[in-house]
């Protein structure tokens, strides 16, 4: 496969200019920067040729944080579906989270998952372990087994694990093990019946609210007993600005710890909300103006380390209820791209290779795959992603690939567009 004419933007090289690049047996074989006057050899007879004219062409993104709901609830989405709509949205590695049921607690389960996607999947599938027991917070997995079968993290996923002996155990354990803790973070006595942001949304809705302490008060839990511990912390969506400004203060006490914000939280507040549309409501829930400012800073200025979507499909019919019957959560991973570029680059906030690193460089760091992916380098695994900063299109849920349809972005005109996704030197989605 040859990819010509793009602009290829590399973080891990700083390259950030117009090349080809010669994929050869599923690797990168060679970059051409045309500024070094390097030329691609000619077309070889049947080789695969993409033009990337007017084209960002950079390593495919890597969504840390997403809900494929296989097995057991494959009525939403499964390890099929999940992957072609990851493809679609130029991701080519995916983590998904343990709370499907039964919960990946075993390595029986997480074979089935590790199986189904050897032959289903496009893209990579990584799955994470629950830390505990059945997600029930009282004993914990075996997690030398579980990263022994495959896991590549651990979490709890959809609530926190709230003994706090067992989870610095926990915590302890993955220092030991040099794996990672993804941190849902969230009190449970806090959040008590919380639907909405607490304040304006939860006013005009009349269901009971989530306030930004639900959230901070677990975030810096969490960050002191990793810095405790010496664990290898990920906070997951984060939503606030007492999060973002936690953050700062883990990374100025030395602490291992990094977090991610998913495009809806730096693109919408609870002010949004103008119906009442249950595809408006996720957990953590749209948050302030301010929080919204705060966690765009954080990102921009790298406090926040990456960008990762939270995809959590539900059924129609599930997402037809009242905020307070419906269930959290909304589908991510074929807008954030675009949401990404049209909220932070395209408006100055944020440049290209920012968006790199954050959607693909850093998350390879965090899971400990930077070796070989998040970056184009030559002897680097081929996943990248072709992307087109000047393509408008209309988010139609309809045409999505995801069984999910549950987006509030539905009908909004977004700037930028994955043009083709490639996965280990294969062309895996091409747009039309």
């Amino acid at each position: 496969m040859l990819i010509i004419n793009g602009h290829v933007v590399d973080p891990e090289t700083g390259l950030n200019e117009p090349a080809d690049i010669l994929v050869e047996d599923n690797k990168i074989k060679k970059i051409y920067v045309k500024s070094k006057n390097e030329n691609a050899d000619a077309v070889q007879s049947g080789q695969e040729v993409i033009d990337a004219a007017g084209c960002y062409v950079m390593p495919g993104f890597i969504d840390l944080h997403v809900h494929f709901r296989d097995p057991g609830l494959t009525y939403k989405e499964d390890i099929a579906t999940g992957a072609a709509a990851a493809a679609r949205g130029g991701i080519t590695t995916v983590c998904a989270m343990p709370n499907t049921k039964p919960v990946v607690d075993s390595t029986d389960t997480l074979q089935y998952v590790i199986d189904k996607a050897d032959k289903v999947s496009p893209v990579h599938v990584k799955q994470l372990s629950s830390i505990t027991k059945g997600m029930e917070g009282t004993s914990l997995v075996d997690m030398q087994a579980m990263l022994d079968a495959g896991a590549v993290a651990f979490s709890e996923d959809g609530k926190s694990v709230m003994d706090i002996r067992l989870y610095r155990e926990a915590m302890k354990n993955a220092a030991k093990l040099g794996t990672v803790i993804m941190a849902h973070c969230e009190d449970k006595d806090l959040v008590g019946n919380g639907v909405l942001n607490e304040g304006v949304a939860s006013e005009k809705y009349h269901v009971d609210g989530i306030s930004n302490s639900v959230e901070d008060v677990i975030t810096a839990r969490d960050i002191l007993l990793a810095a405790e511990t010496g664990a290898k912390l990920h906070i997951c969506h984060c939503s606030t600005k007492g999060t973002v400004e936690l953050m700062r203060m883990a990374k100025r006490l030395g602490a291992n710890v990094t977090a991610e914000v998913c495009p809806h939280h730096f693109t919408l507040t609870d002010a949004d909300i103008k119906t009442a549309d249950s595809n408006y409501k996720m957990n953590p829930p749209l948050r302030t103006k301010e929080d919204v400012q705060s966690l765009i800073e954080g990102l921009v200025d790298g406090t926040m380390d990456c960008i990762s979507t939270d995809h959590a499909p539900h059924s129609d019919e599930e997402k037809k209820g009242y905020f307070d019957k419906a269930p959290f959560g909304i589908v991510g991973l074929e807008t954030s791209a675009a949401l990404t570029y049209t909220k932070l680059v395209d408006t100055g906030l944020m440049n290209i290779m920012d968006m790199a690193k954050k959607m693909s460089h850093n998350p390879a760091k965090v899971i400990g795959i930077d070796g070989d992916y998040g970056k184009l380098t030559e002897g680097a695994v081929a996943d990248i992603v072709v992307f087109n900063p000047d393509a408008e299109w209309t988010v139609d849920v309809n045409d999505f690939a995801s069984k999910g349809h549950n987006t509030p972005f539905n009908g909004m005109l977004l700037k930028g567009k994955v043009m083709a996704t490639i996965c280990e030197g294969k062309q895996i989605y091409k747009a039309n």
